[in-house]
């Protein structure tokens, strides 16, 4: 395979490349728009050197921008539009971006000091004038695109991405998947998540449809499923979070779905039924191109799935704190070697030196191994048992995160002495949970909403702690270092005081009821009833329970779709009211109180 943008210019022109619900564009279009955009980004001084940020929403659009970036002979930046505009502001200047392409009231607010470039408002003299035949070809060394993830320093990393992985990732999935141009894919991997990567170029470079799907089914099990189905997809990525909810729902057996792909977290267990499609595990770091190792999940299995054997061209070693591999069966730190190798980090020549190093182990001249920090075991089978992280970073619901970057930014608030970040796991649903562990200043104790606040100004809203514990001293060990292992899970006992800690006699009976479930499922009284669910430690699958709680106490028939467009007690209590349609105001009123 060649590079994926020459790829793309050479599909059959008619065929659908996008569709999103009854909207499609075709490769004809697709080639055209982005041929079109990079036209305009060389004219207005976009250099190789430099990169072009895209900061829009999950469209036709962003797959256009990024596009036209690689096609202009420069890396496109992948940012998430429901970024803070600080994160925003940081990235780009970070990436050098001398471009930023988005909406015109986001580009006005975050007046980043480059060429802002709305793709829906080009002038008409580029369209009548794009030059096809100027636009540079790109080299297998020139970087496709750069992924910022969460940093130590409190800031994030950006991970450059060339063609060369890109095609390496490209070919690998092509070829074990079978993708031809008769496949539909789909899209609902983040924006700023490497996994979107995976799900748009190999299936564009194959001629085959990537469909875009909504927010609210990209996070919920049963819309996801009838949107597979309803949308024929035959090659969907979904987060591991969402694989076991959604692989125990009824799938008829002419599925059109033939590979279900999942990673960026540990598979716990595999489905115990069967299922009309090939369920695959997948694992690999942003700094090696999305997809290191892979293997199918056998659902006939009781054991914890392994992360598979290493995809075509890549190598895993399992070495000791020495740098020489363990044996079969002991725990070792996973290095990734080979074609997915990314070329390092962005303005970080350090940390790229300490994390990218030579391969001892390869004859090839020059070649490089990445440092994961994650722990393997390789099995009887020559499988990678995945272990957890050697250090503190990560991973929550697909998002890998480094809990240094939290504390760093809650010690930025003027009443917190201290803070650090645990993330610690639910008994009962058994996902992770980010807890902050907060020293306040002597002068005033910050409330848990305040600090929600201000975080959520800085960062992504699945960075966001789910509950704030309140420390009296900093818990030292003998070394003069956090002991974390002193750290009291939370409890009522030592959260933080939060602006909602006592329910205001003025609630109706149905928000007084709601705010007392959501506050059970979470675990938290930190939690007012105009607080976002998915804020203050909600997500997709607490999202499932509570809707099963509700129905059961107030036997009304709500989705998990009224939810997200809700969000807050105060507003799920008047949908409560609202969906018992076929009684009258006052009945239906009178059926919901007296199941208080």
């Amino acid at each position: 395979m060649g590079s994926i943008s020459s790829c793309i210019d050479s599909i059959d022109p008619h065929r659908i490349a996008l569709c999103r619900g009854n909207e499609t564009l075709t490769y004809a279009e697709l080639n055209r728009k982005a041929n079109t955009l990079a036209t305009y980004l060389i004219r207005t001084g976009l250099q190789r050197s430099s990169a072009v940020g895209i900061c829009l929403e999950r469209s036709f659009d962003w797959v256009v921008s990024a596009l036209a970036a690689m096609r202009a002979g420069a890396p496109y930046v992948a940012m998430d539009n429901a970024w803070p505009d600080e994160r925003i502001r940081y990235v780009i200047a970070d990436s050098g971006a001398s471009h930023v392409i988005g909406r015109p009231d986001r580009l006005r607010r975050l007046k980043p000091g480059t060429v802002g470039v709305d793709p829906q408002q080009l002038p008409a003299e580029t369209c009548q004038l794009s030059d096809v035949a100027a636009l540079p070809s790109n080299s297998a060394d020139d970087l496709a695109y750069l992924i910022y993830t969460s940093g130590t320093s409190g800031y994030p990393k950006g991970v450059e991405i060339t063609h060369a992985n890109l095609t390496h990732l490209a070919d690998w999935h092509c070829r074990v998947f079978d993708v031809t141009a008769n496949d539909r894919a789909s899209h609902l991997a983040g924006l700023s998540f490497d996994a979107a990567a995976w799900e748009i170029w190999p299936h564009l470079a194959a001629g085959a449809s990537v469909a875009l799907a909504d927010e609210a089914v990209r996070t919920s099990p049963e819309l996801l499923q009838q949107w597979l189905l309803s949308q024929q997809i035959t090659i969907s990525y979904v987060p591991t979070a969402l694989v076991l909810p959604l692989a125990h729902l009824p799938w008829p057996a002419a599925a059109p779905l033939r590979f279900l792909l999942t990673g960026g977290e540990k598979l716990t267990r595999a489905p115990q039924t069967p299922l009309p499609f090939v369920l695959v595990n997948n694992y690999g770091p942003t700094e090696c191109t999305v997809v290191s190792t892979s293997g199918v999940v056998d659902f006939e299995s009781s054991s914890v799935p392994s992360i598979g054997k290493p995809i075509d061209r890549a190598s895993v070693y399992l070495l000791d704190e020495h740098g020489a591999p363990v044996p079969q069966g002991a725990v070792g730190e996973i290095y990734i070697a080979g074609a997915g190798v990314g070329r390092g980090y962005r303005n970080l020549p350090d940390l790229t030196a300490r994390n990218f190093l030579a391969d001892p182990f390869s004859p090839l001249p020059g070649a490089r191994m990445y440092r994961t920090g994650d722990l393997g075991v390789l099995s009887s089978l020559g499988e990678i048992e995945f272990r957890g992280r050697a250090d503190s970073q990560e991973k929550i619901r697909g998002h890998r995160i480094e809990l240094e970057e939290i504390s760093q930014a809650l010690c930025r608030h003027p009443k917190v002495n201290f803070a650090t970040v645990q993330a610690l796991c639910d008994c009962e649903s058994g996902e992770k949970r980010l807890i902050a562990y907060v020293l306040p200043v002597n002068t005033g104790i910050p409330t848990s909403n305040e600090l929600q606040q201000f975080l959520s100004g800085m960062l992504p809203a699945y960075m966001l702690p789910a509950a704030y514990v309140r420390l009296a001293s900093l818990p030292l060990s003998s070394h003069g270092k956090v002991d974390r292992q002193l750290l009291a899970a939370p409890s009522p006992h030592n959260l933080l005081p939060s602006a909602s800690d006592i329910i205001d006699d003025r609630l109706s009976p149905v928000s007084r009821k709601l705010i007392g479930i959501v506050r059970e499922l979470l675990k938290t009284n930190s939690v007012g009833v105009e607080d976002d669910f998915f804020l203050v430690g909600g997500h997709s699958l607490l999202g499932t329970q509570l809707i099963v709680r509700i129905r059961s106490a107030f036997q009304v028939d709500i989705s998990l779709r009224d939810l997200f467009e809700a969000r807050t007690v105060e507003r799920l209590s008047n949908t409560l009211l609202a969906e018992v349609t076929a009684m009258s105001e006052e009945e239906a009123r009178h059926q919901v109180e007296a199941s208080l």
